[in-house]
Parts: C-alpha cells; sequence; structure tokens
C-alpha cells in the first residue's frame, strides 16, 4: 500500500505489517507496536541514504515487519562492494541508535517502562537482519561474498535456500515459544513471512541474473579497468552453460577447444553476452568464430 513519497522515493507499507499494528493496538500496547514501526523505517531509511550517497538508484520502499525492501538500479549486481555497504547501513543504524539511547540514559533522560523496550528492539532488528538468508540484510551481503566466487545466479539461489531454512527454523521455534508463553505469535507470523519473501527471492533469481547479464557489457566501461577471468571450454557446449560462471567485476574470456581439445579460438564475455540475447541460452560457443551462413 503506498503512503507517500520522501526524498523522490515511493514508500509502501506492506498489509502484514499493518496487520501486526492493529494486533499491537487490541493487546493495548500500541505505544509499542508505533517503536516497532519507527525502527523499521529508521532502518530502512538508513538503508536508502546508503545507496544514495554511493550513486545507487532507490526506485521504491516497501516496510516490512521485519525491516524494509528496497527496489534498487542494476548498479547493485554488478558491484558487490556496494550491496555490502548498502546493507550493513540498516543494522548499524539500529545499533547507532541503542548508542544514543543508553547515553540519554545517562543523562536520565529515559522511560523504565518503553526504554527496555527500545533497546531490545533495535538489538532485535540488527542482529535478526543479520542472519546470513535472504531477504535480510545478512543474506544480500552473503550473495554478494558468494557472487565472486559462483556467480550472480548460483549465489542469490543459495542465499534465498538459507532464507528458507532459517524462516520453517524460527517458525517451529517460534510455535514451541508460543506454547510455552516465552514469545508471542507475531514471531511465527513474522518467520512466514520472511519464508514467503525467500521463495519469491529465488523465484526472481533468473530474471536478475537476465539482468545482470544485460548489464555486464556496462561493467569494463564503468570501471575502465577489471582483472581478466580465463576460462576455457569445448565449442558444442551451449551458452547458458558458460554465462552462469560469470562473476561481477572481472572481464572474462572463454578459450574455444575442439572435441580433440585442440585450440580453436578465443571470445570475449561480449560477444557471448550479445549472443545469448541474440540467438538464445541454447547457442553454441562454437557459433560464435564462425562466419554467419556456415
Amino acid at each position: 500500500m503506498r503512503v507517500g513519497r520522501l526524498w523522490g522515493i515511493d514508500l509502501h507499507f506492506n498489509l502484514l505489517f499493518l496487520f501486526l499494528l492493529g494486533l499491537y493496538f487490541v493487546a493495548g500496547v500500541l505505544e509499542k507496536g508505533l517503536i516497532i514501526f519507527s525502527l523499521v523505517l529508521f532502518h530502512e531509511l538508513a538503508h536508502t541514504l546508503a545507496a544514495r550517497l554511493m550513486g545507487v538508484r532507490v526506485i521504491d520502499v516497501e516496510i516490512l515487519p521485519f525491516g524494509g525492501m528496497a527496489r534498487m538500479g542494476g548498479e547493485m549486481s554488478v558491484e558487490p562492494g556496494k550491496e555490502i555497504a548498502v546493507a550493513l547501513a540498516g543494522p548499524a543504524s539500529n545499533l547507532l541508535l541503542m548508542g544514543l539511547a543508553m547515553g540519554l540514559k545517562n543523562y536520565g533522560i529515559w522511560s523504565e517502562e518503553l526504554g527496555p523496550f527500545f533497546l531490545q528492539t533495535n538489538l532485535m532488528l540488527a542482529f535478526f537482519n543479520l542472519l546470513p538468508a535472504l531477504p535480510l540484510d545478512g543474506g544480500r551481503i552473503l550473495r554478494s561474498l558468494l557472487s565472486v566466487h559462483v556467480g550472480l545466479s548460483e549465489a542469490t539461489l543459495m542465499a534465498a535456500r538459507m532464507g528458507q531454512v532459517i524462516a520453517v527454523g524460527v517458525a517451529c521455534l517460534g510455535i514451541v515459544g508460543a506454547l510455552h508463553r516465552f514469545v508471542g505469535l507475531d514471531v511465527v507470523i513474522i518467520a512466514l513471512f520472511v519464508l514467503y519473501a525467500a521463495t519469491k527471492e529465488k523465484n526472481l533469481a533468473p530474471y536478475l541474473f537476465i539482468r545482470h547479464l544485460a548489464q555486464k557489457k556496462e561493467e569494463l566501461s564503468r570501471a575502465g579497468v577489471l582483472p581478466a577471468e580465463q576460462l576455457a571450454a569445448r565449442e558444442d557446449v551451449p551458452l547458458k552453460e558458460i554465462v552462469r560462471l560469470f562473476v561481477p567485476q572481472k572481464f572474462h574470456l572463454i578459450l574455444l577447444l575442439d572435441r580433440q581439445m585442440e585450440t580453436l579460438g578465443q571470445i570475449s564475455e561480449v560477444q557471448v553476452v550479445d549472443a545469448l540475447f541474440t540467438y538464445g541460452m541454447d547457442y553454441p560457443l562454437g557459433a560464435i568464430l564462425k562466419p554467419k551462413g556456415e
């Protein structure tokens, strides 16, 4: 649900978040619900500010029960360092608020009723979001670290699967905790939502990968200089098998071999990406070297 604009960016509230606020109201603890709302919004605005400072376009922001999701420009997929910095900004903002609150307590500016809840909520938001699972901040950090080794597509799938596993684990613990009255059912609701969001990230991985490939040609021109990565492949290998090995911030050169392992020539990632968008993912690598019409 769109609620307005800030810094030229559309702000949306997820309906589940509003539902949880309603539960806090019914339970007579609306003040705590509003604290959670404010801290989640602050957390997400920290991501947005960090992205803008690093020159990353922010399209819109959705406020969720456990944080938020900002749709950002494709610069993030080709520069893992930026994604890590932007992801860390959210948890860092919550730790900063904790420090400020503890400083105010030393000056007597404190509420014995809401102060501890303020600290606990900041701590929970910071560390929960650092779990290595998409769509959480820790999952985005994990994906960025993995992407330089296994490629963006596989890294996204791995981090999303981790998100599904962690969400199921938290949901099970939440159910046990709710039965023993250690935690509320809101923990289970949030875990189920993380499971849904992780599954969505997993399903979107192929589309993210295609967008990443489309921007691959711009990566070298933007950076000026990139380290080269050498790959070797048979001429009959389809393009889809080679592009999944492409990693961010490296320029790939592919040595083509025939069935007798004799060298046929060399092609660049630019030629591969061009051929993929022209002829499809099943187009053989060797056909790139052959004159059209053969």
